[in-house]
């Protein structure tokens, strides 16, 4: 049976939409309105209508499927890529009172039958499914048999060749078209560049559905990225400075350095746990459930980790490996303040990171065609790394997104600007020592002879005798350094993999050498990031807050809500948000229809912990 609130019906004329979602979006979610184009869709959806959704991580993607399947008659049917993303989104949906249950490899036969009994006895609301168990011919013959309300394919940019995070088993998902024609489809991701939107809608069947393009722009985030100096110790000081006891995921190129970073990050007093496909299944589990469920967690994890962890109260995300591409870079900060809150996304960076993704490019077994894609990806991201205007402002023109020019002032360009030098000369002499020495050494070797070091290297080759020996003592080696890094970054140099990193010029040096380009650089910078904010040491439970809200109701919250967490075996963010609890905290309400009021609180959540709440407001 359905619970309250969420009886089927057919959907009302188009003229009573808009009500009955408003009402159905207040009852159940406790929300007052919707957000951006959230209404557009849920109307668009509930009509029957197919659509592609390109929605920014924390901008409500999820209500564009779940209201709609609670509108129509039938069982919504989500499409979702991870195990994790399913269980927490659906322990938040039987919170709210909806029917919701899962299909996927965790169920045993017996619990998998039952599901399969309530979708087809019209039990369900919403079922989530993982993709390889969709396109199964027994489970599509089973969904044919039952009331399908619509067919949500969540993450949508796994669909594609070209995007960040592409996954085989997505490709069979163009079954659904086939099949089920008059079944509404909406597909939502929160990152795909015009290449990767085009292959979804085609993939999908929905090239000529309409596409609902939302800002990009997370406000909330702060965005920095400092020159890799010794990034462990940087790390360290970001997370003691500015988010002492806050969530927060640090993303690692390899198992080894995830290993060695949360080991280290434990040793300076940081409660850090790895997270890599290395370990074993039950270590991941055990690692992944204490990041969701408990406070104040890091994760130091490779990419692996995090597509689909509906986690609201992530405060940072760090790198400190460079990432693949813009897509890969944007999705994974988006891990960070899904609840609107200040968070911020970090990242060390240095000239071995280009090196070694475009190894990685040069090395792969995909297509010319791929890896030129990959390579221009990898230089629009080096391009954000050495901007010197506002990060945001790059971030989201990359996406298509227009941009007024002016500073965001939440990034670390518009906070602090950096200062510039005329590196054209420096330019020049680097090039020239590059080329002087054969092109045939790495970054190490052609520092110590720009600066005049008398190594056993520089005498075997005779590079002492050079024009080039000690032309460049005005500069230390940290600075010849960052020349090299923005020198690769910008196209005049690379790294030949094929001949251990040897630096070499490339066609466009020659404007640099004829004195045709003028060359400005970002002065090096280091350290945890600009600005710290003030530290916050209230144990376990610190998170930021609402100004107005009281400290003490917000800690006693806190605390009450783990308590139901662990009772209930649920993420503490399914019991009540942080959002949530500042509303209380800062509104004090004395009734249940106050309490109704907050934001987050429908009608399940106040029948629920109403009486709990407000004994511990009067207290």
């Amino acid at each position: 049976m359905s619970v309250p609130g969420t009886a089927r019906k057919s959907p009302p004329p188009t003229d009573a939409l808009g009500i009955d979602a408003l009402a159905r979006l207040n009852t159940v979610f406790g929300l007052p309105g919707f957000r951006g184009e959230q209404e557009k869709i849920v109307r668009h959806v509930t009509d029957g209508g197919n659509c592609l959704v390109l929605m920014p991580t924390g901008g409500g993607k999820s209500l564009c499927y779940q209201l709609p399947s609670l509108l129509r008659q039938g069982c919504g049917i989500v499409v979702s890529p991870l195990i994790a993303l399913m269980r927490d989104q659906v322990a938040g949906l039987l919170e709210l009172g909806v029917n919701a249950a899962v299909l996927n490899s965790t169920l045993s036969w017996e619990e998998a039958n039952d599901v399969e009994r309530r979708l087809l006895a019209g039990d369900l609301d919403l079922l989530y499914v993982a993709p390889e168990r969709l396109v199964n011919p027994r489970c599509l013959a089973m969904l044919e048999r039952a009331e399908i309300a619509l067919f949500a394919i969540d993450e949508a940019h796994c669909v594609s060749q070209w995007g960040h995070d592409f996954r085989p088993e997505y490709i069979g998902l163009s079954v659904i078209a086939e099949r089920f024609p008059d079944v509404p489809r909406i597909a939502l991701t929160a990152t795909a560049d015009d290449l990767t939107r085009e292959e979804i809608a085609q993939r999908l069947g929905l090239t000529d559905a309409p596409r609902f393009v939302s800002s990009f722009d997370r406000p909330n985030i702060k965005y920095e990225i400092v020159d890799k100096t010794g990034a462990q110790k940087q790390l360290q000081t970001f997370i003691n400075t500015r988010h002492p006891n806050d969530a927060g995921v640090v993303y690692c190129l390899s198992r080894a350095k995830v290993e060695d970073t949360a080991t280290a990050l434990t040793k300076a007093g940081i409660l850090a746990l790895p997270y890599h496909a290395g370990l074993d299944a039950r270590t991941r589990e055990t690692n992944q459930d204490r990041f969701i469920n408990e406070d104040g967690v890091v994760i130091v994890a490779t990419v692996a980790f995090g597509m689909g962890i509906d986690k609201p109260d992530v405060r940072f995300v760090c790198h400190l490996d460079l990432p693949k591409s813009v897509e890969a870079y944007y999705q994974e900060t988006g891990r960070a303040g899904r609840d609107g809150k200040p968070s911020t996304a970090w990242m060390a960076y240095g000239l071995q990171d280009i090196v070694q993704q475009r190894r990685m490019i040069d090395e792969s077994t995909g297509s010319e065609a791929f890896k030129r894609v990959s390579i221009g990806k990898l230089d629009a991201l080096v391009s954000l790394a050495e901007t010197i205007d506002c990060r945001r402002g790059r971030l989201l023109r990359y996406f298509g997104e227009e941009t007024t020019g002016t500073s965001c002032g939440n990034c670390d360009n518009c906070v602090s600007p950096p200062k510039v030098w005329n590196g054209s000369v420096a330019a020049q002499k680097l090039l020239s020592c590059a080329y002087r020495t054969g092109q045939r050494f790495g970054a190490m070797h052609l520092v110590d002879v720009l600066i005049g070091r008398l190594t056993d290297k520089v005498k075997q080759f005779g590079h002492d005798k050079l024009s080039v020996f000690a032309i460049g003592s005005e500069l230390t080696e940290k600075q010849w350094r960052a020349v090299m890094r923005q020198l690769v970054a910008r196209g005049f140099l690379y790294a030949d993999a094929d001949n251990f990193n040897a630096l070499k010029l490339t066609e466009e040096a020659r404007g640099v050498l004829r004195g045709e380009i003028e060359l400005m650089f970002r002065e090096e910078t280091g350290g945890a990031g600009r600005a710290p904010r003030a530290k916050s040491r209230r144990g376990d439970l610190a998170a930021p807050r609402s100004d107005n809200a009281d400290a003490d109701l917000v800690t006693r919250l806190r605390s009450w809500r783990a308590g139901v967490a662990r009772e209930r075996n649920v993420p503490a963010y399914v019991v009540l948000h942080d959002a949530t609890i500042d509303g209380i905290a800062s509104e004090h309400p004395t009734t249940l229809s106050q309490l109704r009021e907050i934001q987050g609180i429908g009608d399940k959540k106040l029948e629920h912990y109403g009486a709990d709440i407000l004994a511990i407001v009067n207290g």
